[in-house]
């Protein structure tokens, strides 16, 4: 190890910058993030350094830098692309013990600036010990991509029950496993979608007794159209944290690899006519789970409040009064559209689209065909393909012509991802003479003739 990582409390302390260039104003930033006070000398400011001291949020001097000016400073930063000045600045604040940092010299440094994942008052510091700021940049910008914002708001809450937590319980691996259960629990949760109050509330009531911890939390998460990278962040990490996982058919392989690799998993996936377990089942089974105490992440394809049945499962979670939350999922109909170079609206061709569900719960396809068939409209038929003659029949019959463009999506986003193109009035033919597997949806409309200049996933 290199360096030690180490964290100095700046506020209201003097800091020197010398230069005024962009790079100089980068550095002043992140001194005033930590509430220093910042001087800068240099002989010319960059708009925003001139800002920052119209705002007097920090001091300029518009000069050469001079011995002195590292007089009573407890941190010095030089930032100009004088070399000999450069080395000048480190040499007087290193023989002054006044630890200096010197922009893209580490020789020249006694310390140096880290990349900063900041979640205040949680601060994470990544470094290459100038060896490669760059991979330091984007290892920082990985530990982004999976740390909410809320986790500052979690270790401010932490920080003002922890008189209380310590004054509980005396021995600390109590206190760890105290904190541990709320930090993976419901009251972090509550944290992160914004509900303070409520997990003030909650843990107070861990610490009072009262709390009903043997409760459980349902995670409602929408797995997207297939392909893994369009999760959400917040899907992943519920899905990470889940005790058991209840997923269904249309959830793919890519995205189940993603679930916490010792969660239970519970088939319940439904085709037409074939339900491994009835709706009212999954729901109850939902609530069962969650009163155990396990906290159940119900993995849906696409996203859980389009033709997912989500309204039906938390309707019975919020009647039995358990905690849950909802993740949305990009819908097969944008995933799918996209993918295949089908641009849902269009100001030449579509000033509208509308989801249709290919069969209704009793199994039937009555839906209003007048109100379908009209132009400038896109259609996207969810679950169609064994009625695909019957819609494309019933919107001829209403008006609709039978030379407008159809596009049926197969496994849509996923490697088997494969696009068929026809007219409405050859859709009953197509769907006869090839083999086309569900997952498919269909997708009529003008739009579709914009395949062929769009299409970037064949490309």
């Amino acid at each position: 190890m290199n360096y030690l990582p180490i964290f100095i409390e700046l506020t209201q302390k003097p800091c020197l910058v010398v230069g005024g260039g962009d790079i100089a104003y980068r550095k002043i930033t992140l001194l005033l993030k930590a509430n220093a006070q910042v001087v800068c000398v240099s002989r010319a400011f960059c708009d925003g350094i001139t800002k920052l001291a119209e705002d007097k949020k920090i001091t300029v001097i518009q000069k050469d830098f001079e011995a002195s000016d590292i007089d009573a400073q407890v941190l010095v930063i030089s930032a100009t692309d004088d070399t000999a000045l450069n080395a000048q600045v480190s040499r007087m604040a290193k023989a002054a013990n006044i630890p200096v940092n010197v922009v893209d010299s580490p020789d020249l440094c006694s310390f140096i600036v880290p990349s900063i994942v900041d979640r205040s008052p949680i601060v994470i510091a990544i470094s290459s010990a100038g060896k490669a700021p760059v991979l330091a940049r984007l290892i920082r910008a990985k530990l982004e991509s999976t740390l909410p914002n809320a986790y500052g708001k979690l270790a401010q809450l932490a920080g003002d029950f922890r008189a209380q937590v310590k004054a509980k319980f005396s021995h600390i691996e109590d206190r760890r496993y105290f904190w541990e259960k709320a930090f993976s629990g419901v009251v972090a949760e509550k944290v992160f979608v914004g509900k303070i109050a409520e997990a003030k509330a909650d843990l107070q009531a861990q610490l009072d007794g009262s709390s009903n911890s043997e409760m459980g939390e349902v995670y409602l998460v929408g797995g997207g159209p297939g392909d893994a990278d369009l999760l959400t962040f917040k899907a992943l990490r519920l899905m990470q944290q889940a005790d058991i996982v209840l997923y269904d058919r249309l959830v793919s392989p890519e995205v189940m690899e993603l679930v916490r690799r010792d969660a239970e998993l519970i088939y319940v996936g439904k085709e037409r006519d074939n339900h491994s377990v009835p709706q009212d089942g999954i729901n109850q089974l939902l609530v069962d789970l969650a009163k155990q105490g396990r906290r159940v992440c119900r993995l849906k394809g696409g996203d859980p409040f389009i033709f997912g049945r989500g309204g039906e499962e938390i309707e019975t979670l919020a009647e039995n009064g358990i905690p849950f939350q909802v993740v949305p999922g990009i819908t097969a109909a944008s995933g799918c559209s996209t993918y295949s170079g089908i641009p849902l609206t269009h100001r030449d061709y579509s000033q509208s689209c509308r989801f249709v569900t290919g069969h209704l719960k009793d199994g039937s396809m009555n839906l209003p065909w007048q109100e379908l068939a009209v132009e400038q409209q896109t259609i996207v038929f969810y679950m169609a393909l064994k009625g695909a003659q019957h819609l494309s029949e019933q919107l001829i019959a209403h008006g609709m012509r039978g030379n407008m463009p159809v596009a049926l999506v197969e496994k849509g986003t996923t490697p088997e991802h494969k696009v068929h193109t026809t007219l409405l009035a050859e859709l009953p033919n197509l769907v006869a003479n090839e083999t086309i597997h569900a997952p498919t949806l269909i997708i009529v409309g003008e739009v579709v003739k914009l395949r062929e200049k769009l299409n970037w996933f064949d490309a």
